[in-house]
């Protein structure tokens, strides 16, 4: 139950990530957010990141935990990546 936990929160953390670039804001909104707004959505992915780890750890250890931590963040990135990736090819479509 952790893991999926934790794989949630690294979803949401790379979403933030991805949204507190420019060129995300851009494909997905059509502008960009201010500065502040993206700064405040770097630091949301970071603690989500930080969190997600920790409830890794605290669930598997250190040994376990970083690796299960290291999968979550590498399924958490392909799945935002993907997500990218079929919206802007949906938004051309239509």
């Amino acid at each position: 139950m952790m893991r999926l936990l934790a794989l949630l929160l690294c979803v949401g953390a790379f979403g933030c990530l991805a949204m507190a670039m420019a060129r995300h804001q851009e494909a997905l909104l059509g502008r960009a957010l201010p500065a502040a707004h993206s700064r405040c959505l770097r630091g949301a992915g970071g603690c989500s990141l930080g969190i997600a780890l920790a409830f890794v750890v605290a669930d598997q250890g250190w040994a376990l935990g970083l690796v299960a931590f290291s999968g979550s963040t590498s399924v958490a990135a392909g799945t935002v990546y993907g997500a990218l990736i079929a919206w802007g090819r949906w938004s051309d479509a239509s």
